[in-house]
């Protein structure tokens, strides 16, 4: 079992910088599409930005591209979010979301439960 853990969340001034943190354990595989994913109170969990780890392709959503990036270790399986210039909406609670040994890699594949794991969730809080 696949097991995650979050951190590096908190409190930040709009146009500030945070990094946010999701070390993987428990499940050794060659390829692994990971991701991060927002939530707030009454919406659904917002796809943020996903990695493959097979060439390290990404995509970011529109509202933070520009401003966040994603990145991973492979070496000791943690998977980043760079978040800068941030704004009172990016708000909410963070989750990452990985998927070990998947055929493909994307938000889609992220959100489909099919050997999905999601880590615990972190706070992030931007304030004007």
């Amino acid at each position: 079992k696949v097991q995650l853990a979050e951190s590096g969340g908190g409190s930040v001034l709009a146009g500030g910088s945070l990094r946010l943190s999701c070390a993987a354990s428990g499940y050794p595989a060659s390829r692994w599409c990971m991701g991060w994913f927002r939530q707030v109170p009454g919406s659904k969990r917002e796809g943020l930005a996903s990695i493959d780890t097979l060439d390290n392709s990404t995509w970011l959503a529109e509202s933070v591209k520009g401003r966040f990036t994603i990145s991973q270790d492979n070496v000791k399986n943690i998977l980043y979010l760079g978040m800068t210039d941030m704004k009172p909406e990016d708000t909410g609670l963070y989750y990452c979301a990985v998927v070990a040994g998947p055929s493909w890699c994307g938000v889609a594949r992220l959100l489909s439960p099919v050997d999905r794991y999601w880590g615990q969730g972190i706070q992030v809080t931007v304030s004007s």
